[in-house]
């Protein structure tokens, strides 16, 4: 276990901080069963969760991805302020990291636009020093593209950041990048899943980064 304190965390958003599980869930659903009556339930959209939207909807049908996207998106804004809440513990935590002088950045497959609005919506959006969404980058998660623009951006060494997530694109994608990773057991993929990528650290509530970024053992 790590022993020297980490300067830089770089947070996915959706499903790490912000509980979006049901909308995006839902927004799923909606466009998909529009399209496609009856082909997808709930259990066959959860995969879905972690992608980019382009990803997502070119796997199913390349030819619909650009209807599919903009009937996604407009459908997930519509419900979005109603439906996303953080998850236990995050605003307190983001303040006292930031207050504690940690860098902070969010690493997210979403555009720019969906990300501002989230944190605005948990009154967070002071508290990072960068945001690296789908329109600053050529490849996402799982890629190491956007953890290296976020860590060139905050000035820091890949050896005193930490990336943390709900999904195996975060580790696997911490884990090219070279920075060390902390899966979130609250992850709707469930904590055993993540546990098979072997991430340096399984969180169970997120004000356990209070003491991992110390470097001290919880």
């Amino acid at each position: 276990m790590k022993k020297n304190a980490y300067t830089a965390l770089l947070f996915d958003l959706d499903g790490t901080l912000l509980n979006t599980n049901e909308l995006i869930i839902e927004s799923f659903l909606h466009v998909l069963g529009e399209r496609f009556p009856g082909k997808y339930d709930r259990d066959a959209v959860i995969p879905f969760l972690g992608p980019s939207l382009q990803e997502t909807f070119d796997a199913i049908d390349p030819s619909l991805t650009e209807s599919l996207i903009a009937s996604y998106r407009a459908w997930n804004i519509e419900h979005h302020d109603g439906m996303v809440t953080p998850f236990d513990g995050v605003v307190e935590t983001l303040h006292k990291l930031k207050e504690q002088g940690y860098k902070l950045a969010i690493i997210s497959t979403k555009r720019r636009v969906m990300i501002e609005r989230g944190l605005r919506l948990i009154n967070c959006e002071s508290l990072f020093d960068t945001i690296v969404g789908l329109d600053d980058v050529k490849h996402t998660k799982p890629d190491p593209e956007p953890l290296e623009l976020a860590m060139e951006r905050l000035g820091v060494e890949k050896e005193n950041a930490l990336m943390i997530g709900d999904n195996f694109h975060d580790i696997v994608g911490g884990q090219r990048a070279g920075v060390d990773t902390a899966a979130v057991s609250w992850s709707i993929k469930g904590e055993a899943f993540l546990a098979t990528y072997e991430p340096t650290y399984m969180i169970h509530h997120i004000s356990e980064l209070l003491y991992i970024a110390r470097g001290q053992q919880v």
